[in-house]
């Protein structure tokens, strides 16, 4: 029996939507793939955003199992201590993981998260959480100077996605997806590999920048030169699917999925102020101008709860002998988390419409909680609106990003695209109920590899 091979490619924020019903036709090579397998769209995980999603899909578990609920986390109980991810904190094993046990070699490249490198068998190039190219960002680190080399300088993410300067910001997406593919086409012909995994991020970096050129219906949509961006980009990344598909054998497993989807974003609603006008929150003194939370500018002492900013909300308790100034006892904790809730479904927009937010808590949501998760996770307007984190703002609804220029929001689903390089092709066969738990049984059966225990997703067979 011929050793299988498994290629994934990774596209960070790939909108169903956009792919399957409206754009297939101009992107060929990735139509190609759907019409030799399937595709469906993917769930993502709770909460949709990059990381843990992609964490999710290469181990298998949710993020209650993993530890991490978005780029920050709280490290500890302290007001200020919250960080970001990386990959010390992923202890699950993951899909190369399982394979390098089975003697399989992987290359990867720019999974989140993935910096900084570990060990494995095979090599690794680490994600956009890389601060810049003196870190060591490959495995073996001798690899990074090879690319180099033979490459050039490897761009792990855009300078900043979040800016007015979009002519200067665009040159900027196609530079490092150039760069991206360039590195993944040497590696493959270079290196040795029964499974090929790589990333690439500018997909997100493009909806954010330029959704509301692109969309009609969106709050600052107005008509612009940008307005065909996205699509032009789409076929761009197509068309280097096309290039990296000439660089592996026939018969390859191919892949082509996303963590993730995108829609427009209606504005941000401001939860701190929220919480201030229901009683919850208070500041020492007033803030007549937009100002971030920070630790020193509220009044602990009669303080409930508050919250970050981010594509979703995370609302923290103040929990007495849990936080340093928690006021609240433990015992009346869980009542006053259903009351909130009952509140945060009850908002009404600025029309007087219900917003339709969801609310969750962690411990209901996963099979388990580990690390210190919020203790709710909100969805306003259904992911519609993001959560905007400053206080100062004079109004729970604004229009603008409060960290910068932003047109769109992540969705729940993602892509899923399944098929078999050279395959004869047939009619498109579309398959529902995909989790992105899912694909890490799913690629792991290809190889007849058993999943990692405790994986929550299910092997699909077509």
């Amino acid at each position: 029996m011929a050793r299988p091979k498994v290629a994934l490619i990774g596209l960070d924020c790939a909108e169903p939507s956009l792919v399957f019903d409206h754009w297939i036709d101009d992107l060929p090579n990735i139509k190609r793939i759907m019409e030799s397998g399937v595709y469906a769209p993917l769930r993502s995980c709770d909460p949709p955003i990059t990381v843990p999603a992609w964490a999710c899909m290469m181990t298998g578990k949710d993020p209650g199992q993993l530890g991490f609920y978005g780029f920050r986390n709280r490290a500890g109980y302290d007001y200020l201590d919250v960080g970001l991810v990386d990959s010390s904190q992923l202890n699950e094993p993951t899909v190369w993981d399982q394979l390098g046990k089975y003697g399989y070699k992987s290359i990867i490249m720019g999974v989140p998260p993935t910096y900084p490198p570990k060990p494995m068998k095979g090599c690794l190039v680490s994600c956009f959480l890389t601060p810049d190219q003196s870190a060591t960002h490959t495995y073996p680190p001798e690899l990074q100077e090879e690319i180099k080399e033979n490459v050039g300088d490897y761009q792990f993410d855009v300078k900043h996605f979040r800016t007015h300067l979009v002519e200067e910001l665009t040159n900027d997406i196609y530079q490092m997806t150039e760069t991206r593919f360039k590195t993944a086409k040497y590696l493959l012909e270079h290196k040795e590999w029964d499974f090929f995994a790589m990333v690439e991020m500018g997909i997100d970096r493009m909806h954010h920048a330029f959704w509301h050129y692109m969309d009609e219906t969106h709050v600052l949509h107005k008509p612009s030169p940008y307005q065909n961006v996205i699509f032009r980009y789409y076929q761009y990344v197509d068309q280097q699917i096309g290039e990296l598909l000439e660089q592996i054998p026939e018969g390859t497993h191919v892949f082509i999925v996303s963590d993730h989807g995108a829609k427009k974003m209606d504005g941000g609603f401001c939860i701190n102020e929220w919480l201030i006008n229901e009683g919850y929150l208070t500041l020492k003194g007033s803030v007549t101008e937009p100002t971030p939370l920070t630790p020193d500018i509220v009044n602990w002492n009669k303080t409930k709860a508050w919250g970050y900013g981010g594509y979703y909300g995370r609302l923290c308790l103040n929990i007495k002998g849990r936080e340093p100034d928690g006021i609240i006892p433990f015992k009346q904790a869980e009542k006053l988390r259903n009351e909130i809730i009952q509140k945060i479904k009850s908002v009404r927009n600025e029309l007087g419409v219900l917003m339709n937010n969801k609310v969750f808590k962690p411990q209901k949501r996963y099979t388990m909680v580990k690390n210190i998760p919020p203790d709710l996770l909100i969805y306003f307007g259904d992911l519609y609106w993001r959560s905007v984190g400053t206080v100062g703002n004079g109004t729970l609804f604004v229009k603008e990003n409060d960290t910068g220029p932003d047109g769109a929001n992540h969705d729940y689903n993602g892509i899923f695209i399944q098929g078999v390089k050279n395959k004869d092709t047939r009619k498109f066969q579309r398959v529902d109920r995909l989790h992105i738990t899912d694909v890490a049984p799913t690629i792991l059966n290809i190889f007849q590899i058993p999943p990692m225990k405790g994986i929550l997703g299910k092997a699909k067979v077509w």
